[in-house]
């Protein structure tokens, strides 16, 4: 069992490293004309640099090589042939995001992009080999499909985090919530024998809450850099990465329940309820107006939180609200063993919801009276 203090230490490399490097990033994306301008299609409303991701790289090298070396990950770095995959697979998805970042890419060329690093993680061993079937238990996959399923995993993951990357502090608050619960869920499954000591999941969960940690100070509006397709793309890789090693190679589904949708593998669908949520949408939208899936329009899930009058910081702790509650969905039952204990969670949802759409007529209720 890792002990706490490593993963201390690793989230603290890797959020400070990714901190301290911001400064050199926007005077980095100054000098190469990596800046997003104002227009209709965004939000923001000042020129603002866009080469965050790359401190996310950055971040994701001090956490492994503190993890290297604090102890505690012997048995993860003893096999290195899966983080070895996921540092090549980082920098291939990261180097995607950055070309885009510099020079729009084609929607087509990023997707190749997103396959590659999905290969490579594939040819390092991180497949989803098990998948859990209602109602019949899981089901091993045949070696080419569980290539096919795992590209395809990371595609899905990264296109969700690159969509919901649409204000500021958005995507790294949700992506930090969502990796703190899953490192949580993989910490537990470590504990019952339902997870190896060598599986690299929890540290990628880890490091990923780290260098969206690290981000935060820098992204929070009014931001002063975004991370860009580089780091939108890298933190959907990231996930998948941890997701695929922790769900998708394990055929223990520790709940203390039998419910079938809290298996390892389905665990990260309801912790990222919000940005795969808002990513259906924005794909059955476009296909429904006959528009190009890639085809950018304001009617994410934040730009309708905003036309109902939350400002933009209020709009992203409302997302932000709902992936705690995803998460304490999903968790509760893994944690306590009882599936009453959700009844609290729904309670919350409940008033989260009820406060996102009454909480502006309240408002112009009383400037009308005021």
């Amino acid at each position: 069992m890792t002990p706490w203090g490593s993963y201390l230490l690793v989230l603290l490399a890797s959020a400070g490293v990714t901190c301290a490097s911001m400064p050199l990033l926007i005077k980095l994306s100054g000098r190469l004309g990596a800046i997003a301008q104002p227009n209709d299609r965004r939000v923001h409303e000042s020129p603002t640099p866009t080469l965050g991701g790359l401190g996310m790289l950055l971040g994701l090298g001090a956490g492994l090589a503190v993890g290297a070396l604090a102890g505690g990950f012997d048995a993860v770095f003893d096999d290195s042939s899966a983080v070895l995959g996921v540092v090549g697979a980082a920098l291939i998805i990261g180097a995607t995001g950055f070309v885009d970042d510099l020079r729009d890419v084609s929607a087509p060329a990023k997707v190749a992009g997103m396959i590659l690093a999905g290969s490579v993680l594939s040819l390092a061993g991180l497949t989803i080999v098990n998948v859990p079937i209602p109602f019949v238990g899981f089901t091993v996959l045949a070696p080419d499909l569980a290539v096919v399923v795992s590209v395809a995993w990371v595609v899905v993951m990264a296109n969700a985090v690159n969509l919901i990357d649409g204000l500021d502090g958005l995507a790294a608050g949700i992506l930090a919530i969502a990796a703190g619960a899953f490192l949580v869920y993989g910490i537990k499954l470590q504990r019952v024998g339902a997870l190896e000591a060598g599986n690299v999941g929890p540290l990628l969960a880890v490091i990923v809450v780290g260098v969206c940690l690290g981000f935060l100070p820098w992204n929070f509006h009014p931001a002063k850099i975004f991370m860009g397709d580089s780091g939108a793309l890298f933190l959907g890789l990231m996930m998948a990465s941890s997701t695929i090693a922790v769900g998708g190679q394990s055929d223990d589904s520790y709940t203390g329940q039998s419910w079938f949708f809290f298996a390892p593998l389905v665990i990260p669908l309801v912790i990222l309820g919000v940005p795969l949520v808002d990513m259906v949408f924005a794909v059955v939208r476009r296909a429904g107006k006959r528009r190009g899936v890639a085809t950018a329009d304001k009617d994410h899930l934040h730009h309708r939180l905003l036309r109902l009058g939350h400002g933009q910081r209020r709009s992203v702790v409302i997302l932000w609200g709902f992936t705690a509650v995803l998460s304490a969905f999903a968790l509760v039952p893994v944690l306590t063993r009882r599936g009453t204990g959700i009844v609290p969670v729904v309670l919350v949802g409940i008033s989260l919801l009820l406060f996102t759409t009454l909480m502006p007529r309240v408002a112009r209720r009383r400037n009308g009276s005021s």
